[in-house]
């Protein structure tokens, strides 16, 4: 069902005002094939919704927004050690982790506690700890928005890379992802040479207990959505070439780097906006979290033009004390009110 002038102010982690001009919550492919045609009949521009955590919202998105809520799973065997794990694009991906890890399915669960939902992880190609979604992914069923074709593509199709996908070039805004499949398996392969985990599980853990540990230490750095309003990590760690990493820890001995199998060096965006002196910092509504300074975060009240305004601050203090340039890693949709 299409509704009309709806409030999107739950609809997304950072809190911002936002009101859709239409709004269709799709229970299954057969309402997203009804309500996408419907679109295109009546020419109206598609905007497409996941769990709002990975978004900035303008306070107006024209058109129609669709949110995917079909969101079943099942299991494929492969062999004795390897299954393909069908996930539907509406199942949230903490939920999703956690049921895998209590089927010792392994490969997810380093990815504990990363907000939003299934069909929105591989546009910005999730990670954490270690781990990034195409390590596990090996194909995205989708819908395009233009003339209701359904497709399948494979890893290398989505064209990975940090951070980043074909869905945000190509694809993007054309596409409804509509079901992902995963490779995972029932070998112990646990992954805890990133960060503190090690210190905080046993030898031979569970995936159960790694979910446990990789979200316990989220919740230590990161606040919750429900209580403080931010989108995650509001920039990418920056990714440079070896020569400037070596000048930079010529100056900054203790910088946190990680060298790339290409020869380039990948920055901690967290500890460089730190540095400038700005984890705490309050801006009016708008702010950076005292815990992390790569959250920014909404204190009630913020328009999208304070964050941005903020954002822009901090990456500027970056680039005139390092030399570095950060990316922001929210996408922004929608646009003033009209």
């Amino acid at each position: 069902m299409i509704r009309h002038d709806v409030d999107l102010g739950a609809a997304n982690t950072l809190g911002l005002a936002c009101r859709a001009e239409r709004f269709a919550a799709l229970a299954d492919l057969d309402e997203a094939r009804r309500v996408l045609g419907e679109a295109r009949r009546n020419g109206w521009p598609v905007s497409v919704l996941g769990g709002g955590s990975n978004l900035i919202l303008r306070p107006w998105l024209p058109g129609l927004v669709v949110q995917a809520e079909f969101a079943d799973w099942w299991l494929e065997a492969l062999d004795a050690k390897t299954l393909r794990v069908h996930v539907e694009a509406g199942m949230n991906w903490h939920a999703l982790v956690q049921a895998l890890a209590a089927h010792e399915l392994w490969g997810t669960e380093n990815l504990a506690l990363i907000p939003g939902r299934v069909g929105a992880a591989p546009i910005q190609n999730i990670g954490a700890y270690g781990v990034e979604l195409a390590d596990l992914l090996e194909s995205v069923h989708l819908m395009y928005l233009d003339d209701g074709r359904e497709a399948v593509l494979s890893r290398d199709e989505c064209a990975f890379g940090y951070r980043d996908s074909v869905f945000k070039h190509a694809l993007d805004g054309r596409v409804l992802i509509t079901r992902l499949v995963l490779r995972l398996s029932t070998r112990p392969a646990p992954r805890f040479d990133y960060g503190d985990l090690a210190a905080r599980l046993s030898p031979s853990p569970s995936a159960s207990e790694v979910v446990a540990a990789v979200s316990q230490v989220r919740r230590e750095k990161l606040p919750d959505p429900a209580l403080l309003g931010n989108a995650g990590s509001f920039f990418k760690n920056p990714v440079v070439a070896a020569e400037r990493a070596q000048a930079l820890l010529a100056e900054y001995p203790t910088m946190p780097h990680f060298p790339l199998g290409d020869g380039r060096v990948k920055l901690a965006a967290g500890w460089l906006i730190d540095q400038c002196g700005l984890k705490g910092l309050r801006e009016g509504r708008v702010g950076i979290h005292d815990r992390q300074a790569l959250v920014l975060v909404n204190h009630g009240g913020g328009s999208v033009d304070e964050l941005l305004a903020l954002a822009r601050r901090v990456a500027d203090m970056v680039v005139e004390r390092f030399g570095v340039t950060l990316e922001r890693e929210p996408r922004l949709l929608g646009r003033a009110l009209p």
